[in-house]
């Protein structure tokens, strides 16, 4: 019993449109190769380790970082033939969106959970979406061949914490393939077939990814709810009302496959004449341009960076092809933002919006790799919302852009509520963690004997740099973490900036909690002052608070003995000589620089955000 390798007419009935869902590292993309192998979707030969993951980033480190559709042909026990759409999601929290329109696509959900590991945080994040979607989910214990699986420690873990039944309990290996088939066969039996009330009716497709093409331009994703898209009809964007001839209608298997016709239920790609994938949205409706469909499909919302830092290339010389690095890179992620800004220390560079700290990371090690660049991260920050006394509402993103205090009525900062997953026997040393970060922990809840739940509300900002790196410390690596927006929070903000030779330098100003701010201050001084080699004078370095010092360190000046070249004799000789370098230092103080080299920015952002 296999696949069909031949074509077979297309039936609605016999269609299963489903995802795989699962927290970082508990095999997503493993058992997506072995579904791949046993529906001889791919040739073997062709067939490798996370096959679905194209890019060298996501297999180094074993994380997806895009979703993967591909369609295959199933022959199930019964001897009845079965079209499958598989959607490979991500498993980090900063893609949750992206899951979520993956989920739109899809009927049912593969939800895997590690025999060993258990339930963790993301599995609770991903079961809520496909609840959230009216999902099948199937629930699936991987890795059960490990000396350490614990199976009816893991099958009650599911059933208490998500609520989902674990009936019957399917066991498999992703690694060796065992099970794999049983997996199939439940998802024919439980994941209801794709619906729609209007096959010939008025289209209506869910974008839910899109990809840049060199040669042909953005290739959009769609899954088709009602009417059909063929090659040569004109199609519209219901958010924008950017309409687009199609030229290419497609699936993937798991490479891109022209077809005629994408019809009600299908999972495939479209190829129109749009240049820019900005000018696609995410969970946006495609309809046709006569005669069009009036409701858009349910859940379209812009998506929004969450986290910025500036982006400045080491050398001013490769400003330009930082920029299109930059540009090549936002055509394959529309979610990553840019603009260009300057900067009076580090001079011309960009301002980039992420997602959050992975999806800046990854955006970082791509320009680094893939166009072999040599560039400075500024200081992550948040987007905060400051209300004017005059009833003027700004986000702020960039600490340069802070208007005067004066002006100033309240500053909010966005929040999160977090979950996070931990030993019993740590809980007190987390609670003490989300407490420093001016947290508060709303709830906790038992998972089982060994494992509970906290809830918590903290401010973003303070999770931006190592919150995630002491959480793992403190729980010694058995903690996981998943957060969500939580709106926003009026907080005591102030802009901190440091100041060398009493001149400001905006490339170290930063938003900062007013209780954090002396602290934040002596660091950055210090760090300054042993990485700035030393001038011809003494230079104070300060942070400071409008008006206000908060922090000093001071750069050693060079020292010259002057007196060498004296052979005794009275000492209002020496006093004399000393006197008068004194007057030099100071008059070269008044119209000397500091030259602040590039290596002593790139200390003291990295030195800072490893010691915060």
């Amino acid at each position: 019993m296999g696949a069909m390798s031949e074509e077979f007419d297309y039936d609605l009935a016999h269609t299963r449109n489903f995802c795989i869902i699962a927290h970082i590292d508990h095999g997503k993309t493993t058992l997506s190769d072995r579904i791949l192998e046993l529906t001889k979707a791919i040739e073997a030969r062709q067939l490798k380790e996370q096959t679905l993951d194209a890019m060298d980033l996501e297999r180094e480190r074993g994380i997806t970082i895009k979703s993967h559709p591909v369609t295959m042909r199933y022959t199930a026990e019964n001897g009845e033939h079965y079209r499958f759409n598989l959607i490979d999601t991500p498993g980090h929290v900063d893609f949750a969106y992206e899951v979520s329109r993956a989920m739109g696509a899809c009927e049912g959900a593969i939800l895997i959970v590690d025999a060993a590991q258990g339930v963790e945080a993301q599995t609770v994040a991903n079961a809520y979406l496909a609840i959230d979607a009216n999902l099948e989910i199937i629930p699936v214990l991987n890795k059960v061949d490990l000396p350490s699986a614990d199976v009816p420690g893991v099958i009650h873990q599911i059933e208490d914490v998500l609520g989902i039944p674990v009936d019957p309990v399917l066991k498999v290996s992703a690694k060796t393939g065992e099970g794999v088939r049983e997996v199939l066969e439940e998802v024919v039996r439980r994941v209801p077939p794709p619906k729609t009330e209007r096959a010939q009716g008025s289209l209506r497709a869910l974008v839910f990814d899109s990809v840049f093409d060199v040669y042909r331009g953005v290739i959009t994703y769609v899954r088709v709810v009602d009417g059909v898209i063929r090659a040569g009809d004109t199609l519209r964007f219901m958010s924008t009302g950017q309409t687009t001839p199609v030229k290419e209608v497609g699936i993937f298997s798991p490479s891109q496959k022209p077809v005629e016709a994408l019809e009600p239920g299908q999972v495939g790609y479209i190829v129109g004449a749009i240049k820019d994938p900005a000018e696609i949205k995410i969970g946006d409706t495609l309809t046709s341009e006569r005669d069009g469909a009036e409701e858009p499909l349910h859940g379209f919302k812009e998506i929004h960076p969450t986290v910025f830092c500036g982006i400045y290339p080491v050398s001013t010389d490769e400003y330009n092809k930082v920029r299109m690095g930059l540009e090549k890179l936002h055509l394959n992620d529309s979610a990553f933002t840019f603009h260009a800004e300057s900067s009076a220390a580090l001079g011309f560079g960009f301002r980039c919006g992420f997602l959050g700290l992975l999806h800046m990371e990854v955006v970082q090690e791509r320009l680094r790799r893939e166009f072999q660049l040599d560039i400075i991260n500024t200081h992550p920050a948040v987007i905060y919302k400051v209300t004017l006394k005059d009833g003027t509402v700004s986000e702020i993103d960039n600490p340069v852009l802070l208007p005067d205090p004066t002006r100033i009525e309240v500053i909010e900062e966005p929040m999160i509520k977090a979950r996070i997953i931990t030993m019993s026997a740590c809980m007190g040393d987390i609670m003490r963690l989300v407490l420093d970060r001016r947290g508060t922990v709303d709830c906790t809840e038992t998972l089982d004997a060994q494992r509970v739940i906290l809830t918590c509300v903290l401010p973003l900002n303070e999770i931006l740099i190592d919150f995630h790196d002491t959480l793992k410390s403190v729980s010694r690596g058995y903690a996981s973490m998943d957060y969500e927006p939580h709106g926003y929070q009026p907080s005591d903000i102030v802009r901190m900036d440091i100041l060398l030779n009493s001149e400001p330098v905006d490339a170290f100003s930063c938003m900062v909690h007013r209780t954090r701010a002396v602290a934040r201050g002596k660091q950055m001084c210090k760090a300054l002052s042993e990485t700035i080699p030393p001038h011809m004078f003494k230079i104070p370095v300060q942070a400071c608070i409008g008006r206000t010092i908060i922090a000093r360190e001071d750069i050693r000046p060079f020292r010259k003995d002057v007196t060498a070249k004296l052979y005794g004799g009275d000492v209002t000789r020496k006093q004399k000589l000393l006197k008068k370098q004194a007057e030099g230092k100071k008059r070269m103080k008044e119209f000397g620089s500091v030259n602040v080299p590039q290596s002593a920015f790139i200390a003291v952002l990295k030195g800072t955000a490893e010691d915060k």
